[in-house]
């Protein structure tokens, strides 16, 4: 088993991997638990089968909240489907912390109340996105 990041994994199919990062979001259907997780460089879908995983692993996966942070370690297949075009099949799972109020939802906030978490503010796709941006913009001002 090796540590690897989300970016790599594209080249990891059918290998064993252990991803750490923080959960993005999480969706179930009976006895599928679906966990998207991220890290500084992409977005995963672990998958989560009840049949498969011993118990502790469900009950851990059960309780985590949004932007708890973790690691899963399972085997990479593809799937169209999942962000990335891979997902993890998830065989073990360690929460390192569990985050259980997360202030920021989907809902629309307002600005003060989005400057006031800004911290967390900056781990949503779009702030992340614009920093990325701007990294580039200034890197290349910096080169020319």
């Amino acid at each position: 088993m090796q540590d690897a990041e989300i970016r790599q994994l594209p080249e990891l199919v059918g290998q064993e991997v252990r991803v750490r990062g923080w959960l993005f979001n999480k969706r179930s259907s009976g006895k599928l638990q679906f966990l998207i997780v991220r890290d500084g460089t992409g977005f995963l879908q672990a998958v989560v089968f009840k049949p498969e995983v011993p118990q502790k692993v469900w009950e851990d996966a059960e309780k985590l909240g949004q932007e708890s942070s973790l690691w899963v370690v399972g085997t990479v297949r593809e799937d169209k489907r999942a962000p990335g075009g891979v997902e993890l099949t998830v065989k073990e799972l360690e929460i390192y912390q569990l985050c259980q109020d997360y202030p920021i939802t989907p809902k629309e906030h307002g600005v003060a109340f989005l400057m006031d978490n800004r911290h967390l503010w900056l781990r949503s796709r779009r702030q992340h996105a614009i920093m990325r941006v701007r990294n580039e913009l200034c890197f290349a001002i910096r080169e020319f």
